[in-house]
């Protein structure tokens, strides 16, 4: 097992253990406004410090991870629930109207990026977390259905597909059959991946008020919020800027270090 993934494992655990927690306990009430208390540094009682507002840092920063997680979770899971079946059916009609439709929509939604997507399901639906989760999972539906199509086009190929057509299986049936398992690992690599940039896209949107909404934190909103007071609280910054960058590098680590262990090809080329 490389060094990767288990720095990798250790660093996303860290994340997900304080966001799971957040759920039952944290220091301080998160929302508690407390300004006798405001700017403080770090210190006994408030170990990451405290806000303009005199809230607790350690316990944003709780609470911010659980809303960066949830966000760019089930936008990935949006992002696989279309993106994998669509991907899927453009490789097996391949050179097709299908397949010429699926891959021009998909360039069609790359030509917006994610921020763009959310102005717009703002601009009609208001911000909000829930709308960062359409945003985000609308812009991975065309990665997943990419990375998809090149992996299967590249299985229909091979033997054990032709025999499998040969015995009278359809496309459907071998798409899920035998295209999906052989190309599941490559998935949940590219899920990692997409995952960190879930959290990146969270925290961007969050920075320009199109995340979630206060009071719930985020750390996108938090690192909004110190911008004026980096000069007197620099503390305000560099929390939350820390705490994306962990969790980013985490995954990244994370899904570097799963593609070389369930690639046999790669773990073969480095020993």
């Amino acid at each position: 097992m490389s060094r990767s993934l288990i720095l990798g494992a250790c660093l996303s655990s860290l994340v997900m253990l304080a966001a799971a927690i957040s759920f039952v306990w944290t220091p301080y009430d998160y929302a508690a406004l407390n300004i006798p208390d405001k700017l403080q540094p770090p210190n006994a009682l408030h170990w990451f410090g405290t806000d303009h507002f005199g809230r607790d840092m350690f316990s944003m920063i709780m609470v911010g991870a659980r809303t960066s997680i949830a966000v760019a979770l089930v936008a990935v899971g949006i992002g696989m629930a279309l993106g994998v079946p669509l991907g899927l059916t453009a490789a097996a009609r391949k050179g097709s109207w299908l397949d010429e439709l699926i891959m021009r929509g998909n360039d069609l939604v790359f030509a917006f990026p994610s921020l763009v997507i959310a102005i717009l399901i703002t601009a009609v639906f208001g911000a909000g977390a829930i709308n960062a989760i359409i945003a985000i999972g609308i812009f991975n539906i065309p990665v997943f259905a990419r990375i998809t199509r090149g992996a299967a086009l590249s299985l229909w190929e091979r033997e054990f597909i032709l025999a499998a057509r040969v015995s009278g299986k359809g496309a459907a049936r071998i798409s899920a059959e035998h295209i999906l398992p052989n190309v599941a690992n490559l998935l949940i690599v590219q899920g990692t991946i997409q995952f960190s940039l879930g959290i990146l896209a969270e925290a961007g949107l969050s920075y320009v008020g199109l995340g979630a909404q206060p009071p719930t934190p985020s750390w996108g909103r938090m690192l909004a919020d110190a911008q004026t007071m980096v000069s007197f609280a620099p503390h305000l910054a560099l929390i939350p800027g820390l705490a994306i960058i962990v969790t980013v590098l985490g995954l990244n680590l994370l899904g570097d270090g799963l593609r070389d262990w369930l690639d046999p090809r790669i773990r073969v080329a480095r020993t």
